[in-house]
């Protein structure tokens, strides 16, 4: 008989956390207690918030089932294995829809793993290349969940950056927050040594090291993390405020066009829409992936993204030209 009521309980959550239902004599047996204890121990649980659902009847049991609020959960090995190495290999690519919920969610996995698993989890990831990657360059999951890691403690954060120029410099940090654009990553952060607010591209950031050193958030100008990494982007070079007409409905456009370009907006009796996005990159790398959606497109706007596509087209006609 299981006599440690806290490792009956977490064994008990582990099996109701199967999609299934227990009946009562079961759970008994898997736990060598009475079922009595049993249905003591599923009150327990349910006023720690788990919603625990009983049927009656002789086929009655017991199942977990959604309720208002996540209740912490209990994960096997292989399960927390698999949730890792998810996480790890999303996060090294800035994929649209990964924002820095699941960055948090991996730093706090990652936090509280075994070695023994998180030795598993690498060995996996190294083992394996995908076939596919965002479009962004690839960045270290050690370097997000690092990042991560000091925003939600507000801690202060030591880092190597290296600049467009190619210029190395060491910065000290008050991180504030992660800012995925879907093809790239930001940190927003208070420079302590240029005493102003400044954003980072992550895949520049090496060597991340939290220094330990708490600090009291101070308020950003915008009140936005991603306000302010848009207006930081207007005020560059290389961003570029676009607009693309797609020849089809919205429906069929928002699946396949990039996160970055926003919500497609309805035109012209729904039969096409147009995108409005502030773009950072390459005009050519814009160019480019648009052209990859497999949509029909105009480009209204800027000059240059025009002429871009216009080359393009030529060129790849060019390519595709037969003597």
């Amino acid at each position: 008989m299981t006599t440690d009521t806290p490792a009956r309980l977490l064994t008990l959550l582990s099996l109701l956390q199967t999609p299934r239902e227990w009946p009562g004599g079961e759970l008994a047996d898997r736990l060598g207690v009475s079922r009595r204890t049993v249905r003591r121990d599923i009150d327990r649980l349910r006023e720690l918030g788990y919603p625990v659902q009983a049927t009656m009847g002789a086929d009655g049991g017991y199942r977990l089932v959604a309720g208002k609020a996540m209740p912490p959960l209990v994960l096997d090995d292989e399960e927390a294995v698999a949730i890792a190495v998810g996480l790890r290999a999303g996060a090294g690519h800035a994929v649209a829809g990964l924002d820095e919920a699941s960055v948090r969610a991996l730093a706090k996995l990652e936090q509280v793993l075994p070695s023994r698993l998180r030795h598993r989890v690498a060995t996996l990831q190294s083992a394996t290349t995908p076939l596919t990657s965002g479009d962004g360059p690839s960045i270290a999951p050690e370097t997000l969940t690092v990042m991560a890691s000091t925003v939600a403690g507000h801690e202060r954060l030591r880092f190597a950056y290296r600049a467009a120029d190619g210029s190395e410099t060491r910065r000290v940090t008050e991180p504030y927050r992660l800012v995925s654009t879907g093809r790239r990553w930001y940190l927003v952060a208070y420079d302590l040594d240029r005493d102003d607010w400044r954003t980072f591209r992550v895949d520049r950031v090496s060597e991340p090291f939290a220094t330990g050193a708490r600090f009291a958030p101070r308020e950003l100008p915008t009140g936005d993390a991603a306000e302010y990494l848009r207006h930081s982007m207007q005020r560059r070079n290389d961003s570029y405020e676009i607009a693309v007409v797609f020849l089809a409905p919205v429906e069929t456009v928002a699946p396949l066009v990039p996160h970055w370009l926003g919500t497609p907006e309805a035109v012209d009796g729904d039969s096409s829409c147009v995108a409005r996005a502030t773009v950072s990159g390459s005009v050519e790398w814009i160019a480019a992936r648009l052209a990859t959606t497999g949509l029909e497109f105009r480009v209204r706007e800027p000059a240059e993204l025009v002429e871009c596509v216009r080359e393009l087209g030529a060129r790849l006609g060019r390519a595709a030209a037969t003597d």
